[in-house]
């Protein structure tokens, strides 16, 4: 088991000039905002000492700018073109110590940082820019190894992960840990394939997630932060910090060393985007089923799994594959919006979600039919309940719809049925699935059947079943077991001694119908 350390302390926040006009040394020099006063929070990414005119095109952007003006004093167009040209330098802003060269704050200055929105500061007192230099760089360079720390910090976490074998949620959970935010995974047309985070903070999210899917596509937003999900040269995905609220750079690191580790977790063998895609499907559906979830809490993440909810019909299906691939596909070839996923052993859960002017029951037998056309599944038994118009019905409709397979999965009782199958085409079979918990129903099926489960005779309860499911079809049981009448007379005579009944008395032979079938429906 691969233990996880907590992780380090964030790095502060980037400098902004507000921060840095707030340093115990420069409140010494009695700072004062002439211009741009609503910018002052600009990252500052540097601080240079510069007294050259010309010093704009020596700069990179991010930089605040100590001056005296000793050689701009006297010269108003110059010293306005000094303001613009660190305007187009992008510098964060510009310092100016009051004295020889300008006693006062300079009016051409003011009027062209106002213009061009770049904030002014002056300072009444002497200052050593030296030391203003040193502290803001020495604060710079620690958050920036501050930041590299993190990063690394967060690969060898995940890397670690990865080898100890953990699924996709745990990584997403640690970096959703690091980051302090929700985090989400998407495929390329925006469909979520995972999330992690505090669990209302998520739903927040995906609540409005069309806006800002848009707006991570764009690489816009404050603390929406992406890196792209790349391998063998494509693009598949990606992986988004949603309102992070640290540094970006850092958030930056942190999203590019999950996009790494989700890349390397799938050429390992963690799955592909498809296998995502279903797993997030799996999770939706499964606690749609069970309930512990109110539907409507769901919703923003039915929403981002990309199925459409407003005004819709939605049809519960459970089909008997094991392939949710094929049904995947099936529904794609179709034009039918839906989520699949297998949620037992050999079961698929199927929503569809349809116009509510479409015939649900039409298109569900169109569906049922292209898949019995499938290699291997011409037997295959589609169970869907009625369509639902309002989605707080939707759970109760898909555990009808899994209760109706249930009743139908042993494949000689599908022989007779329908390619989709509904609650009424199950009769007492679906009745007895119903009650198979009940210790009362349990007790009988053990009591009826004692003589045939107590000592060998798994072949004559196989006979049994055929016997009583064809209708006390004589000559159909011998065909279906490959024996000859006399043969089946002698099992026949055989079970009616075991179990001491008169299989040809209606009453009796029904009793031992019921019973057989509750005891298959106890079978896992």
């Amino acid at each position: 088991m691969t233990t996880v350390s907590q992780p380090p302390e964030l790095p502060e926040p980037a400098l902004s000039v507000r921060q840095v006009l707030a340093l115990e040394r420069v409140l010494a020099g009695e700072p004062e905002v002439v211009a741009g006063a609503d910018r002052l929070d600009r990252p500052v990414r540097w601080v240079h000492v510069a007294e050259a005119a010309d010093v704009g095109v020596m700069l990179s952007g991010g930089e605040m700018i100590l001056t005296t003006g000793v050689l701009l004093a006297g010269d108003e167009d110059r010293q306005a073109e000094y303001i613009r040209s660190l305007h187009r330098a992008e510098a964060a802003a510009v310092v100016l110590g009051l004295g020889r060269a300008f006693p006062a704050p300079p009016r051409a200055m003011r009027r062209a940082a106002e213009r061009c929105g770049l904030p002014l500061v002056v300072l009444h007192r002497p200052f050593p820019f030296a030391q203003l230099t040193e502290e803001v760089q020495s604060r710079l360079v620690r958050r920036n190894f501050a930041a590299v720390s993190l990063s690394e910090a967060v690969r060898t976490e995940l890397t670690g992960l990865i080898t100890a074998g953990a699924p996709l949620q745990r990584l997403l959970d640690e970096v959703a840990r690091h980051g302090g935010c929700p985090v989400v995974v998407t495929n390329l047309a925006h469909r979520v394939l995972a999330t992690a985070g505090e669990r209302p903070a998520v739903d927040d999210v995906l609540r409005d997630w069309e806006r800002i899917a848009r707006q991570a596509g764009r690489g816009e937003g404050d603390g929406w932060i992406r890196a792209e999900l790349t391998g063998r040269g494509q693009r598949w995905g990606r992986i988004v910090l949603c309102g992070y609220r640290g540094e970006a750079a850092t958030g930056r690191l942190l999203a590019d060393r999950a996009a790494e580790a989700l890349v390397l977790h799938r050429m390992l063998g963690g799955g592909t985007a498809c296998s995502w895609e279903e797993e997030s499907a799996r999770s939706l559906l499964t606690d749609l089923i069970d309930g512990a979830v109110p539907a409507r809490q769901l919703l923003p993440r039915v929403r981002a799994a990309g199925l459409p909810v407003n005004r819709r019909a939605f049809v519960p299906l459970v089909v008997r594959d094991r392939r949710p691939d094929r049904l995947e596909r099936l529904l794609r070839l179709l034009g039918l919006p839906g989520l699949v996923a297998g949620v037992s052993d050999g079961a698929t859960a199927v929503l569809l979600s349809l116009a509510r002017d479409q015939d649900s029951e039409a298109l569900t037998a169109r569906f049922a039919a292209r898949l019995r056309t499938e290699p291997g599944a011409a037997r295959t038994v589609v169970a869907a309940a009625d369509a639902r118009t309002a989605w707080e019905e939707v759970p109760a409709g898909l555990r009808e719809a899994r209760h109706v397979a249930d009743a139908v999965a042993d494949s000689s009782a599908a022989l007779d049925l329908p390619a989709v199958v509904r609650l009424k085409d199950v009769h007492l079979r679906g009745l007895i699935r119903l009650l198979r918990d009940d210790p009362h129903v349990q007790s009988f099926a053990e009591r009826e059947l004692d003589g045939l489960l107590c000592g060998p005779g798994e072949d004559l309860l196989a006979v049994l079943r055929t016997y009583l499911a064809t209708g006390r079809n004589k000559s159909r049981t011998a065909q279906l077991h490959h024996v000859s009448r006399p043969a089946l007379y002698r099992r026949l005579e055989a079970i009616q001694a075991r179990l001491g009944v008169d299989l040809d008395d209606f009453e009796q032979a029904a009793s031992v119908h019921i019973a057989l079938l509750a005891h298959d429906a106890q079978q896992p």
